[in-house]
């Protein structure tokens, strides 16, 4: 600060309450998911890990709501941003990757490896994003370049679960273990990747959609009340492989799956 500024003329920090709070519940989850997985031991039964999933997907639902929250009240800022990054590499780059890690890869002896890298990788991709969004010009907010870290750990987490599941009561994962570390090293290369996802954060749904598409929700709420592991895990792999595959999707699919503001907008000039 120089000598003669005065306090007045520095810019001041804008914290806006209600959507920073959502993000500390968010951080808050993956410290208490850190917490459980601790308690962890591989002879006591899988409950601290079911403990700690629920928590690191509590934490993605405060994250999805956060930002959006901010879009709607027009309270968006800088430090909500950086917030969200912090918060964002604790629950889900630190917690999916230890969590792995004691369930899995701690029975080898390069195991924290995967680990690591899946945290450099989801590190990396969170910088990335911030130095990109303030860029002049940047990205409208409508596609994320690279796998979001967010879904990533949402996908550790619920494969995780529908693995643990899979194998019921017993105290092991068996040689379905397996799928976790080549799933973290996919997640990791794809997070750093130029691949394109949606953000699906301006879908207006008061807008008027096709019966198919009322349909899919329909169906999709009804497996997740049902077949909750299947499902979330289902819903999370989808998203990965439409990333791959979506730049070959016809231009009409894409709006219908992706529908928002600006692709109603683009429809109604055809």
């Amino acid at each position: 600060m120089n000598a003669g500024a005065s306090p007045d003329s520095e810019e001041r920090v804008r914290i806006y309450f209600l959507p920073n709070l959502l993000t500390a519940g968010n951080l808050a989850c993956g410290f208490f998911a850190l917490t459980w997985i601790f308690k962890y031991q591989a002879d006591g039964g899988f409950e601290p890990i079911n403990t700690a999933i629920r928590l690191i997907l509590a934490a993605f639902a405060f994250d999805l709501f956060d930002g959006r929250l901010a879009r709607l009240a027009n309270k968006e800022s800088r430090f909500g941003r950086e917030f969200d990054s912090l918060a964002d590499i604790v629950s889900f780059g630190v917690a999916p990757a230890f969590l792995i890690y004691r369930i899995v890869l701690q029975e080898f002896e390069s195991g924290w490896i995967i680990a690591a890298i899946y945290l450099v990788c989801g590190g990396i991709r969170l910088a990335r994003f911030n130095v990109q969004s303030m860029r002049p010009g940047s990205s409208d907010g409508r596609e994320f370049v690279g796998f979001p870290i967010p879904s990533a750990a949402a996908l550790v987490v619920s494969v995780t679960m529908l693995i643990m599941w899979m194998v019921g009561h017993d105290r092991t994962l068996g040689n379905w273990r397996f799928v976790l570390p080549a799933l973290m090293l996919l997640l990791s290369a794809l997070m750093v990747s130029n691949v394109r996802y949606p953000t699906f954060k301006y879908i207006d749904w008061t807008l008027s959609r096709s019966v198919a598409t009322f349909a899919t929700v329909v169906i999709v709420g009804l497996l997740l009340a049902r077949y909750f592991q299947i499902t979330l895990a289902l819903l999370f792999i989808a998203y990965l492989l439409y990333g791959l595959v979506r730049p070959w999707v016809s231009k009409r699919w894409r709006r219908e799956i992706e529908s928002d503001e600006e692709s109603e907008d683009d429809s109604a000039e055809e």
